[in-house]
């Protein structure tokens, strides 16, 4: 296992490294206790960081906490000729596992992230303790403006304003400066490249290809929370309704007045109701 220097200050985003079936990984850690993994999801720009920093340093208060970037995102390496697929990311995902000598942790999975987790807890129930989705991809549904519209993001300020309308329900959350910042991250080096080739249309054969079966989610032995907007234009509502249906020991949450940035929209409330169950004896 190789690893480099924490993160800095100056970019939060870059923290170790490690080598996850022949993936370099840029991962941050924080926190000591039993381990949860955090997957992000699959906006343009985004990083573990970016979808995780208000939430790490609450669940890093009783746990150890780790949140790798996925091959494609933010700051892993991009090998050349790699498949951007559900079997990648998932073994990704189990390589990261097995670098750090975690034969067992917790899977917080977030949309894209969530049909990685649903991936690996169902082919792999032995290395998941607790299971929480969010927003989650993994069942058949069709795909929606908000979805497609993300998926096929072509870098503006303009663009990327329009995706972040459909991730919040707030206004409050938007404007055009966080626009611009996410704009710049978009257009880091190798970055669209490699999300402009993921998800080329017509998309809804990508929302399918992350399709776990209903018996093999049914089959889940895993104390699951299911959490949703409401609102959520990106993933429908109806997804969590489906798991909950599913997956035997399931409970879900349900945010009013909030789109498909639960862990930024209600944050306090959010890292409260992870905290709770993901430390539950």
């Amino acid at each position: 296992m190789s690893t480099v220097d924490a993160p800095s200050q100056a970019r939060p985003e870059v923290g170790a490294s490690v080598e996850a079936r022949g993936i370099t990984t840029n991962y941050l850690e924080a926190g000591t206790g039993r381990p949860v993994v955090l997957v992000h999801g699959s906006g343009p720009g985004v990083s573990a960081y970016a979808n995780w920093r208000l939430t790490m340093p609450a669940l890093s208060e009783r746990l150890r906490v780790l949140a790798p970037d996925m091959v494609g995102f933010g700051f892993t390496a991009r090998p050349a000729g790699v498949r951007y697929e559900l079997r990648t990311w998932a073994d990704q995902l189990l390589g990261f596992l097995d670098a750090l000598g975690l034969e067992r942790a917790s899977i917080v999975g977030n949309s894209f992230g969530g049909a990685i987790a649903l991936d690996v807890a169902t082919r792999h129930p032995d290395r998941v303790d607790r299971l929480v989705l969010m927003g989650s991809v993994g069942v058949p549904f069709p795909i929606t403006e908000g979805l497609d519209t993300v998926w096929g993001y072509e870098p503006s300020p303009a663009a990327m304003r329009q995706v972040l309308d459909f991730f919040a329900w707030s206004r409050d959350l938007v404007d055009d400066e966080l626009a611009e910042v996410r704009y710049r991250a978009s257009i880091q080096p190798g970055f669209q490249e490699a999300f402009g080739s993921m998800f080329p249309a017509p998309r809804q054969r990508w929302v399918d290809a992350m399709v776990t079966p209903d018996e093999a989610i049914a089959a889940l032995p895993h104390e699951t929370l299911l959490v949703h907007g409401r609102e959520d234009r990106v993933i429908p509502l109806a997804t969590s309704l489906r798991l909950l249906e599913l997956v035997p020991r399931a409970q879900l949450h349900v945010f009013g007045r909030c789109g498909h940035w639960s862990q930024i929209e209600h944050a306090s409330t959010f890292n409260r109701l992870l905290l709770d169950f993901l430390t539950q004896e």
